[in-house]
């Protein structure tokens, strides 16, 4: 196949695309690059001046192949390769006659630097969070764990976009069975592309059905270094700033990366808070529907007094207000994180104030609703992982509506069923409710309770056979 051949086939399987660069500099050598994803100066600058000045050479392959200055070169035998190549901003160079292609890295940037994390912000920690570039990302582990055993696997997902995912572990502290079971349900995903990590989260966790995230999502590297010190498995996809976490269990959602930077004593008390947030948020508007329509008794007879009479003037039945207001905040909410920044949080805060002070004059909803619900979207904000969050939202519905009919018989069902639910998890075969169901005492030194660095000597066992964190 001629130079001019393989041109044209590039080129109609393309469609003839606008940013297709060729340049013919003799009758043996031509090249070709896609302007929109590669640097023309590095073109200009490295590979025009190693070819040019043997382009006269009788061996002149074997001579390119030692003399063209680029860290970067491969030699490809199947011409099908080069798209792939030239979409990942690599020129490829035909020598003419030869069966074998030069492609070299000439990538522009398109990537934003490293930045500060915007959905995980910390007082005291590392400051950099992942960004679109597979290289970068990769780097800000590598600079993190130095240890040799560090392993990182990668292969490339989607029929048209050809994604790299990387799968990333420490050999000899990560359960080897659980890598295996991510890389083969790696392999076995066949779909058109993947874009982000959140592709993959569907292929990842297992068929049990649950509101609750199986998988962490995160955007900090020093959150996976931590983890990949524990023994679990990470993931990252090119031209995605989130990696995910894996096995993930309900106790990893109380936690962040800035526990283990300050006192223990502070996050411990930091848990322990989310910990009450987490069943206020879920179970309160529920409890107020139970306490003013089934348990009156339950309520002292002079709170009662005030909460009928705030009542008296509202047109709908408890768990109507309870719903329409749950609703409203939830679609505030949607409009701040969707608004952008300079007026998002300014126009949540306003129409939440000009509403709910609205509704409570027209009549509509008492006061004590509003204080409800506010407490409730309140410390739902406590926790950054959307999932986990948009869990919690689903939850709170099903404990209102099982209140709904029977008062406080529905929040204890609807709590069993809670409990039984998240019980029958088992991410990568590791059991949810960890380490308090099963009862894990290796666990249980980085659970609510967090104890001093100098104290946690082991790593969970029922993420590693490698327990010794500290050496004797």
């Amino acid at each position: 196949m001629t130079n001019e051949e393989r041109v044209k086939k590039i080129k109609e399987a393309l469609g003839n695309s606008s940013d297709i660069v060729v340049r013919k500099l003799n009758d043996k050598i031509t090249y070709l690059f896609l302007e929109s994803v590669s640097s023309d100066d590095k073109i200009s600058d490295f590979l025009l001046k190693s070819v040019t000045k043997w382009e006269e050479e009788k061996d002149l392959f074997s001579i390119l192949q030692k003399e063209i200055y680029n860290s970067h070169l491969e030699v490809v035998e199947d011409f099908n390769e080069c798209y792939y190549y030239l979409a990942s901003g690599y020129t490829c160079l035909f020598v003419n006659q030869e069966k074998k292609y030069f492609v070299i890295e000439t990538k522009t940037k398109l990537d934003r630097g490293i930045s500060e994390s915007t959905s995980e912000p910390l007082i005291r920690g590392p400051k950099d969070s992942f960004t679109e570039n597979h290289a970068i990302n990769l780097g800000l582990i590598r600079k993190r764990i130095k240890d040799p055993k560090l392993r990182i696997s990668e292969q490339k997902i989607g029929r048209r976009t050809n994604s790299k995912v990387a799968l990333i572990y420490i050999e000899d502290i990560a359960d080897f069975k659980k890598v295996k079971t991510l890389e083969e349900a790696l392999t076995k995903i066949d779909i058109d592309g993947i874009l982000d990590t959140g592709y993959l989260r569907d292929f990842l966790e297992s068929n049990e059905k649950s509101f609750f995230p199986k998988v962490i999502s995160t955007e900090r590297p020093d959150f996976c270094c931590q983890s990949l010190l524990n023994g679990k498995i990470v993931i990252l996809v090119e031209n995605s700033p989130y990696a995910l976490i894996l096995p993930a269990i309900l106790m990893d959602f109380f936690k962040t990366s800035e526990d283990y930077y300050q006192k223990n004593a502070s996050s411990t008390f930091s848990r322990i808070l989310k910990g009450i947030a987490f069943l206020v948020t879920i179970i309160t508007p529920a409890l107020y529907i139970a306490l003013m329509t089934f348990n009156q008794e339950m309520i002292p007879d002079q709170l009662l007094i005030s909460l009928a009479t705030q009542r008296s003037e509202v047109p709908f039945p408890t768990f109507m207000e309870v719903i329409i207001f749950v609703i409203l905040f939830e679609i505030l909410r949607e409009a701040d994180i969707k608004s952008p920044s300079a007026s998002g949080a300014s126009m949540s805060i306003v129409g939440a104030l000009i509403l709910g002070d609205a509704a409570v004059t027209a009549g509509i909803v008492s006061p004590f609703v509003v204080i409800v619900v506010a407490i409730t979207s309140i410390c739902e904000l406590v926790f950054t992982d959307m999932d986990f969050i948009n869990a919690i939202r689903q939850w709170r519905l099903l404990f209102i509506f099982s209140t709904i009919f029977t008062g406080i018989i529905g929040i204890v069902s609807a709590g069993l069923f809670l409990i039984i639910k998240l019980a029958s998890l088992e991410p990568l075969n590791t059991p949810y409710l960890l380490p308090y169901s099963p009862f894990n005492l290796s666990g249980m030194e980085d659970s609510f309770f967090l104890l001093p660095s100098r104290k946690r000597k082991k790593r969970p066992d029922y993420l590693t056979q490698n327990k010794r964190r500290l050496k004797p």
